[in-house]
Formats: structure tokens, C-alpha cells, sequence
């Protein structure tokens, strides 16, 4: 099964630079009150989620359910239930969500940029922060899910 280990560990990485790529976009685009900053970063966030975070997501996932499923038990192994339903939590309720956020935001910064000042649109969005907390949410997930992978609590 080493190369169910190797194929799910470069998914991991994929996914991870994924999520490197796209969540300090979201905290900058955040953090700054520039509107053309704001329209660049969260349009750079948005095509970095599409484009690298959601197909290492799947990936990983696809992978370290064959892998879990070719080496361990998922009744036996109460870690990798655990791990599973992690996964279907962060990566399939908290990525969309933060996904949905952000092509929202980034469509209002667009709109913004357009018009050359921050509308009441962008300004209601800004202060919502879906991507912001799903984000961190995703960010907070990993070291997690990596935790009970290595250890196996249980």
C-alpha cells in the first residue's frame, strides 16, 4: 500500500498548496481598505480556490479513503471514522461555503472597481466574512485531521 501512501501524500501537498495559495489572499483582501487590493486579491483567491484548492481537496480525499480502505477498518479504527466525518465536515460543508463567500465578494469588489469606490454592497460583504471564517475554519481543520491520522487516539 505504499503507493496508495505516496499518491495520498502528494494529494495532501497539493491541497495544502492550495490552501496556501488562496487563504492569505482572503485575510489580506480583509485587512485592506484598498478597493482595486481588494478586487485583485479576492479574484486571486477565487481562481487559487477553483483552480488548485478544490481538486487537491478531492483528491486527498479520494485517495485517503482508498488508502484507509485498503489498510484499516472503519468500525474497527474509531480514529479513522473520526477522521472521515472531519473530512466530510471541513471539506465538504466549509469549503463550498467559503467558496460561495468568496466568488460573492469577489464579484462586489469587481462591481466596486468598476464604480472606483467601495460600495454599500462590498462594505456589507467585507463586514460579513464567510470566507474569512470558513477559511480559517479550513486552515484550523488541517493540523487536526493531521493529529489523528498520526497518533490514532482511538
Amino acid at each position: 500500500m505504499d503507493a496508495w501512501r505516496i499518491v495520498h501524500i502528494l494529494a495532501l501537498l497539493w491541497m495544502g498548496a492550495g490552501l496556501g495559495a488562496t487563504y492569505p489572499l482572503i485575510v489580506r483582501a480583509w485587512l485592506s481598505k484598498d478597493v482595486q487590493f481588494q478586487m485583485y486579491a479576492l479574484v486571486e483567491a477565487a481562481n487559487n480556490e477553483t483552480r488548485v484548492l478544490l481538486p487537491g481537496a478531492m483528491l486527498s480525499g479520494a485517495t485517503g479513503f482508498f488508502w484507509g480502505v485498503a489498510e484499516y477498518d472503519f468500525i474497527r479504527d474509531g480514529w479513522l471514522a473520526a477522521l472521515t466525518g472531519l473530512f466530510v465536515f471541513f471539506w465538504l460543508v466549509c469549503l463550498p461555503l467559503m467558496g460561495f463567500g468568496l466568488r460573492r465578494a469577489r464579484t462586489a469588489a469587481l462591481i466596486a472597481a468598476r464604480d472606483g469606490e467601495a460600495t454599500d454592497e462590498l462594505r456589507e460583504i467585507l463586514d460579513d466574512r464567510v470566507p474569512l471564517v470558513f477559511g480559517t475554519a479550513l486552515v484550523l481543520s488541517v493540523p487536526l485531521m493531521a493529529w489523528l491520522a498520526i497518533f490514532k487516539p482511538f
